[in-house]
């Protein structure tokens, strides 16, 4: 089977532009290369969060232009096996609770080191502060940023994996659910065309390998840090808003 064919067959749905148009097309391809071996999606995964880890590193021991389009290389290669693991585990139909619950955990653990990179790195080279005023290297408003950064996106992975909960939803996630594929309805009138614009728009800041590469070729990457850590805020508030909604109210 071609990559592209194995691409068509194990797509996800509602899935990122990014992925839909760029990285799952090549993954497709990476998958038909690695479905010959005993490669395992789970060895897939651990492999890309090895390769984030490199990512990080460079970009906090590079900090120049050079080195940040370095490391975000790294980091799309991270990405594209991120995106090969599960479509290898739907392609030769291994896809799991476990596997799935320990993708998404390698994903938290890269978003939280992505957070500290970047402050670190911003601390050496210096840049735009959220004042919007030039903050210069070795400012330490960059470490307590950073710090701050990387609480505000563990709390919101911490909250997702709490509200995802079966005790909470009343339902779990069948294994079958793993195995679908693409087949979205699209939205009917103006209100919901709207809504989906502004929902695609928020979800596609918080994906942060469908543009991070755009800040690298600009050049200010920590003005992607604020960007990204104010998007996470927003989520965690408004997650927090609805469980103070939830368990806050008084018993009648």
């Amino acid at each position: 089977m071609s990559g592209f064919q194995i691409y068509l067959q194990t797509r996800k749905k509602n899935d990122q532009l990014w992925n839909h148009y760029f990285m799952r097309p090549l993954a497709g391809y990476v998958v038909a290369a690695v479905a010959r071996t005993n490669i395992t999606p789970n060895q897939l995964t651990l492999l890309n969060l090895f390769l984030f880890v490199v990512s990080a590193a460079l970009l906090i021991a590079l900090p120049d232009y050079r080195g940040g389009l370095i490391s975000v290389g790294v980091l799309e290669l991270s990405y594209l096996l991120d995106c090969s693991d599960g479509m290898l585990a739907r392609h030769k139909k291994l896809a799991s609770k476990t596997g799935h619950l320990f993708d998404f955990f390698t994903d938290e653990l890269k978003a939280v080191l992505l957070a500290g990179a970047l402050g670190i790195r911003a601390y050496r080279t210096g840049g735009f502060g959220f004042d919007l005023t030039r903050w210069n290297g070795g400012d330490h408003r960059f470490l307590f940023a950073a710090v701050a950064a990387v609480a505000i996106i563990a709390s919101a992975t911490s909250l997702t994996n709490f509200v995802r909960r079966p005790e909470l939803t009343g339902q779990d996630t069948p294994v079958d659910a793993h195995y679908e594929t693409v087949k979205v309805a699209k939205p009917e009138g103006i209100v919901r065309w709207v809504g989906w614009a502004v929902t695609t728009f928020l979800r596609f800041l918080n994906h942060y390998p469908s543009h991070i590469w755009a800040w690298a070729v600009w050049g200010p990457m920590e003005v992607f840090f604020w960007v990204y850590s104010a998007i996470n805020l927003l989520y965690l508030g408004r997650g927090w808003l609805g469980l103070v909604v939830r368990f806050g109210r008084f018993k009648s």
